[in-house]
């Protein structure tokens, strides 16, 4: 196969292989912060502290991450038609690659969270802040570069199961390699196939490690500014204690 005949292939593929992992990224992102975020306040010693709500949900996540993708993409054949109208193509792997994303990223979500200074959440909650506001005022804002990391690993992971989806009729580079570099035994291009998802992969690791960097020193300087307020309220106390005895 010549160049002039693969160029219009890999462009449509790439597409497909783009939109199915952007949007399964989406939801990822859409419900797995909020799950990761439960984890995390419902864990031993936080300041939701549940364990029967933190066992129910870490069990539904390990259950999730316990599934092997391309058995997930069969079992889920019902699912996604209804939720969809179709199982195949790009528009139909995106719920089994969503799926399969959402507990591996809460997870990874709930890992960053726990890496958060817990003095920052004292110091909020010694101004009175509640939950929301730790949330979102410092837990979310501290742990933010890592969580650029672990949607970049999200993202670098599902490149790899959109490949897999395309092997068993999810369209993309998968479908591409499968279609005329394994069954029509056309080398090149499923040589040029694979070149293409290694550079998507480096791509997205460089610009997922700039992010990283530019966020952890801003984040350094946030930090410095919420301590600055602690120790602000701590010498506030003893001033108002000793009013209150006077």
């Amino acid at each position: 196969m010549t160049w002039t005949e693969m160029q219009p292939l890999l462009y449509d593929n790439t597409l497909d292989t783009l939109f199915m992992v952007w949007w399964s990224t989406f939801y990822a992102v859409l419900i797995g912060i909020p799950a990761g975020v439960l984890l995390h306040l419902t864990d031993r010693g936080a300041i939701l502290q549940n364990v029967v709500v933190n066992k129910v949900l870490g069990a539904i996540v390990n259950i999730g991450r316990s599934f092997p993708f391309l058995i997930l993409i069969v079992v889920l054949i019902p699912f996604t038609r209804l939720i969809v109208g179709v199982s195949i193509g790009p528009t139909g792997a995106v719920v089994p690659l969503a799926i399969a994303a959402i507990p591996f990223f809460a997870r990874l979500v709930e890992a960053a969270l726990r890496e958060v200074d817990h003095g920052l959440v004292e110091a909020a909650q010694a101004m009175g802040g509640g939950t929301w506001t730790i949330v979102f005022k410092v837990l979310l804002p501290q742990a933010l570069p890592a969580l650029v990391a672990a949607v970049t690993t999200t993202v670098i992971t599902l490149i790899g199961y959109s490949a897999i989806a395309g092997a068993v009729g999810g369209g993309g580079l998968g479908n591409l390699a499968y279609t005329y570099g394994y069954q029509q035994y056309e080398t090149s291009l499923m040589i040029t196939t694979v070149v293409e998802l290694i550079v998507l992969v480096t791509l997205v690791q460089l610009l997922g490690d700039l992010v990283v960097r530019r966020l952890a020193g801003r984040g350094a300087r946030g930090s410095s500014s919420v301590r600055v307020g602690l120790r602000r309220a701590r010498t506030q106390e003893p001033a108002v204690a000793t009013g209150e005895a006077a």
